[in-house]
């Protein structure tokens, strides 16, 4: 009998450590998982890394590839001269000369400008691109570089005053812009006209073969200025949006390297000269 308890004894002395055995296997087994898994996560990033040569490329090339609509004042357009000029193309000037690359400034159809991205006819859309959901969703954005407000320009001899006044009225925005979605979008009883740039919708408003002009405000605003024409921005628009540089979703590196580039130029005053140049004072919001 007392054999018996003693072996019972031996036994239930032993449970404890085989447990203990159990539970520290358990907890290295999960730490290995937990290397293991950490390990492949950075070694995936890291191959993505070097399978990204979007950057090398540029550099190997020379040439920086920038897609505009060549219309769009005062940020990308051909001059009386007839060369491209603009806020972001002075700009785009400057982070290629710190890249060491030469900018190519090629006019799209800005209709299919995401197509020509991903053809790879172009490096980047760089042309007053405002920010949205859908170009979000195909395109790698870098930060925003300017804000920008979305207004109606009407005639100074039209009775229009505001959006109230719009009812039944024929508006005029850009095929293919987020004026275009914005208006579909407000519900406002209007009938749209799309035109394939912004230069042909304040032409159709001279010659009042629309009654406004959706557009964005930077555009409104400097066409104003320059043409000295009788225009009129109402002061209720629809909605504020920010400018953004596009670039092909995977292509990181050169996104990032333009990113840090744009940053330096903030930074040392560069950005804020060149802003000053086009608008009067520093209205870029780089960090």
């Amino acid at each position: 009998m007392k054999s018996k308890i003693i072996k019972m004894l031996a036994v239930m002395a032993l449970v404890p450590a085989m447990l203990a055995g159990c539970s520290s296997s358990a907890e290295s087994d999960a730490v290995s998982d937990e290397t293991t898994t950490a390990a492949a996560d950075e070694a995936a990033a890291e191959n993505s890394d070097l399978a990204d040569d979007s950057l090398q490329k540029v550099l190997d090339s020379g040439e920086f590839i920038l897609g505009l609509d060549a219309t769009f004042k005062p940020m990308g357009y051909t001059d009386e001269n007839d060369e491209i000029v603009g806020f972001d193309i002075d700009v785009a000037e400057e982070v290629c000369a710190r890249l060491g690359v030469t900018l190519v400034k090629q006019p799209i159809d800005w209709d299919t400008k995401e197509q020509d991205l991903d053809a790879g006819k172009i490096d980047c859309i760089w042309n007053g691109m405002s920010i949205n959901a859908s170009r979000q969703e195909v395109m790698n954005l870098s930060e925003p570089y300017m804000e920008n407000a979305m207004v109606f320009v009407v005639s100074g001899e039209s009775e229009i005053a505001s959006q109230a006044d719009l009812d039944g009225k024929i508006v005029a925005v850009q095929s293919g812009s987020t004026a275009q979605e914005i208006l579909e979008n407000s519900g406002l009883a209007v009938e749209e006209t799309a035109l394939a740039t912004n230069v042909e919708c304040l032409q159709q408003l001279e010659l009042n073969l629309v009654d406004a002009v959706f557009m964005d405000s930077v555009v409104a605003n400097y066409e104003i200025k320059e043409s000295g024409k009788d225009y009129v921005v109402l002061e209720d628009g629809l909605e504020a949006e920010e400018y953004a540089i596009g670039f092909r979703k995977n292509d990181n590196a050169l996104r990032n390297r333009v990113q840090e580039i744009l940053s330096e130029m903030k930074a040392d005053g560069t950005l804020g000269e060149i802003s000053t140049n086009w608008f009067g004072s520093d209205i870029t919001t780089v960090k």
